[in-house]
């Protein structure tokens, strides 16, 4: 088991786990592993971006610090979404990119994940290379260039606006006439998503948008929706997008006030690509987390499902792999393959505005294609995930739940791939009997490894 690496590229709490030394070293590192390929004259390349956290220009400084001492340029794009700086890449040509980011996580939390030079993020190999290299003593078989091969830095100032032209390129119709209230969370979505969909015509309201680097995801964004939703119907909107800390999912809200996961918006988006012929496969690529109501409206909907483990990396491999272009997960992550790279809540919200300004459609109207099933889910936190997954009374109490719920509903548990947590889901037709199978779950878990 790798030891920095989880699903998202490399997290901790600032300064104390993910240190700047520890950037420094996968600044360095990373950037020797990525450039290797780069033959010819010119040095290569990496795009950095940043979330709005007060740790992101120390880690910045240090990635930075590591990535020129190799003798490797860098773009510095400043507070851009993650799924921008996917963009990016491609549209620079650089050999590859780095996002300073915690996701949805609390301020004092940070990350840094990797992209290759396509915009994917990097395959398990290449991660599992750098940590090894980062891990060894001395790093001794490192380059250290000097005078003129010491790596520079440049400023690309108009990385925002080349982003922007780039989503609103992903829809065909004008969105005049929609009222739109907009949470970004006060991160990287602060500063582009109400512009974009300005320039596209709807009106915009737009609320958590004013960051000051410690109010990141605090109680609002698409993990705390309860403002957007508020606002929504006062204001009288058509619905309501929130994205979370470094926008690369969103959440919606109808005109009445009511949540529209990422289940939802699939189910919403992939019949509307059907009907337009834009469906290849006629395959949605989604996570065990999905709601059992997903795949029962796409059954109806004669769409594929096609499953796979927690993560929006896994989602893509499953895309690259059978040839479908639409899949993500139930937090709002969701991939426009033939758009982007990775999730992108930005394009996402554009796709779903345009069903809304095609079809005519409310956004409740739209969403009750899927009828959701009862979901209830539990994050225990503990010391030891390993122990908490593998302890014998975890398992006694989850095939207990099994067997109340029978063929009626399922029972998923695992460990967070960002998180110290454990993960309790439950799903089937009685709410309260779910709670009460969860919070006997959860409370094992927490008496073993909490």
């Amino acid at each position: 088991m790798r030891a920095l690496f989880g699903t998202d590229g490399v997290r901790g709490v600032a300064n104390k786990e993910l240190t700047p030394m520890l950037a420094y070293k996968m600044g360095l590192a990373g950037a020797y592993v990525l450039s290797r390929s780069v033959k010819g004259p010119l040095k290569p390349t990496i795009v950095i971006g940043k979330d709005t956290r007060i740790s992101g220009d120390m880690l910045e400084a240090s990635l930075i610090a590591g990535i020129c001492s190799v003798g490797v340029n860098v773009l510095r794009v400043g507070v851009m979404p993650t799924p921008a700086v996917a963009h990016l890449i491609r549209e620079l040509k650089a050999t590859a990119g780095v996002v300073i980011s915690a996701s949805h996580n609390p301020v004092e939390d940070n990350g840094i994940k990797f992209f290759a030079s396509s915009g994917y993020k990097l395959p398990d190999e290449i991660e599992a290379e750098i940590e090894r290299m980062i891990t060894r003593e001395g790093m001794t078989e490192l380059p250290c260039p000097v005078g003129s091969e010491v790596g520079a830095v440049k400023e690309i100032p108009e990385a925002g606006d080349m982003y922007a032209d780039f989503a609103k390129s992903t829809i065909s119709t004008r969105l005049d006439g929609l009222k739109i209230v907009l949470d970004c969370a006060n991160g990287a979505a602060s500063f582009l998503s109400p512009r974009i969909f300005s320039e596209l015509g709807a009106e915009v309201i737009s609320i958590n948008s004013e960051p000051n680097g410690i109010n990141i995801n605090k109680g609002c964004g698409s993990t705390h929706p309860e403002e957007l939703a508020r606002k929504v119907v006062e204001s009288g909107a058509d619905f309501g997008l929130a994205h979370d800390g470094d926008a690369d999912r969103v959440i919606a809200v109808d005109e009445e006030g009511n949540i529209v996961d990422g289940d939802h918006i699939m189910v919403i988006c992939s019949t509307h690509l059907k009907r337009k012929g834009q469906l290849p496969l006629d395959t949605v690529v989604v996570t065990v987390m999905s709601n059992l109501g997903l795949r029962l409206g796409l059954r109806d909907a004669d769409i594929k499902v096609l499953e796979t483990q927690v993560g929006d990396r896994y989602v893509l491999e499953e895309l690259l792999k059978s040839g479908a272009v639409f899949g993500g997960e139930q937090s709002g992550h969701i991939i426009f393959l033939a758009h982007n790279t990775t999730g992108d809540g930005i394009v996402t919200g554009l796709q779903l505005a345009a069903v809304i300004k095609e079809t005519g459609k409310t956004l409740s109207e739209l969403a009750a294609q899927m009828e959701r099933l009862p979901q209830v889910l539990v994050n225990v936190r503990v010391l030891d995930k390993k122990m908490a997954m593998e302890h014998e009374d975890v398992k006694k109490a989850i095939q207990k739940g099994e067997e109340i719920l029978g063929d009626k509903g399922r029972i998923l548990v695992r460990p967070s791939g960002t998180e110290p947590k454990v993960r309790v889901m439950a799903e089937g037709p009685d709410e309260k009997q779910l709670q009460e199978i969860v919070d006997d779950i959860a409370a094992v878990i927490s008496g073993v490894a909490g």
